[in-house]
């Protein structure tokens, strides 16, 4: 016969409701009576019933991340991988299982996420990327549904988040080319319709007009956060007549395509073509050169977020509504000072 929550109590020495918090991980419990619970739990082979528990709770201890793309995309960048790494890492420690919510074929990520909420499935949403005029958050917003979003929201400026000052980031970099001698600085983008992407264009915008530097339209490219949009933005930014001397890339995905073909044509990082990328990946201290990269904390964004959330759905009050992880600069052999026979 399995054994029973008032069987774990009696053989434990302590009340049923006692049994119940170690299990919901409740934070007034002391470590001493959880480990000697749980001991018990697992010695008796009782496993608590999660669904019933929710149904009397109205609590799933689950929360659903919203994926911004087809998982099998999704994994090529590790961004997300490392975000994910800060998500599992809080929400294990805090109790709570992980739901993730990918978008239908048709990739309406509002379906998706309206599905999930109607269906009592999570009890908070994270949301790993920031668009303009997102429905997503509209949605969210409207319900009054817990959600915490990486990144910042221009329409909604209450919703709860965590990111990075993306424009003092990108103004840093650009500075440090800036400070190595070059005055062709071009910006390699991510999709115009991310937040990210805007607030990363502001930076380096406002360090060219600072330093009275040319500022031309045909310098900055858009793409995706993948190896080929570098390759591309590589190809058309060399087969310029007046091209930069530096580029300032918006993810170091990007970066490692621009720096294979530029191998390919025959060109050497940063001899001919100085870059300086974000996100300071795993990667990018051991490409060859070494990327010099704005480390943004990405496992921190994904432990915060997660905390924050939390936090929010188990109604304790988050004062800051709007958290900033500090930025880093880390300059490596991908930037130089200008090359004298470059002409700049």
């Amino acid at each position: 016969m399995a054994a029973t929550i008032k069987d774990i109590a009696l053989r434990a020495g302590v009340s049923v409701s006692t049994v119940s918090r170690v299990i919901s991980n409740h934070p007034r419990i002391s470590p001493q009576t959880a480990k000697k619970v749980r001991a018990i739990m697992q010695e008796l082979n009782y496993h608590p019933n999660l669904t019933a528990k929710s149904l009397v709770s109205k609590s799933t201890k689950t929360l659903g991340i919203l994926l911004p793309k087809q998982a099998d995309v999704l994994l090529l960048n590790p961004f997300f991988t490392e975000a994910m790494r800060g998500i599992v890492s809080y929400s294990t420690r805090a109790g709570y299982d992980l739901l993730m919510i990918g978008p239908p074929s048709n990739g309406e990520e509002l379906e998706a996420v309206i599905r999930i909420v109607r269906g009592k499935r999570v009890d908070g949403i994270l949301i790993l990327h920031s668009r303009v005029n997102d429905p997503v958050i509209a949605y969210l917003q409207k319900d009054g549904f817990p959600h915490v979003l990486i990144g910042r929201s221009e329409e909604y400026p209450s919703t709860l988040t965590v990111d990075t000052d993306n424009v003092a980031a990108a103004y840093d970099a650009t500075h440090c080319l800036i400070r190595q001698g070059h005055r062709k600085i071009g910006f390699v983008s991510g999709p115009p319709n991310l937040v990210v992407s805007r607030d990363r264009l502001e930076g380096y915008r406002k360090a060219i007009r600072e330093a009275k530097l040319p500022e031309r339209d045909e310098w900055i490219v858009e793409g995706d956060f993948l190896q080929e949009s570098g390759f591309r933005a590589m190809s058309f930014l060399m087969g310029l007549p007046d091209r930069p001397t530096a580029l300032l890339v918006t993810d170091d995905i990007i970066t490692f395509g621009i720096v294979r073909g530029l191998t390919e044509l025959g060109y050497r990082v940063p001899d001919d073509l100085s870059l300086f990328s974000f996100n300071n990946i795993s990667l990018a201290e051991l490409a060859n050169p070494p990327i010099s990269s704005v480390d943004i904390g990405i496992f921190q964004l994904g432990y915060t977020a997660t905390h924050l959330l939390i936090a929010d759905v188990e109604g304790r009050s988050v004062a800051d509504r709007r958290q900033i992880i500090p930025h880093r600069l880390l300059i490596r052999g991908s930037s130089a000072p200008l090359n004298p026979r470059v002409k700049g």
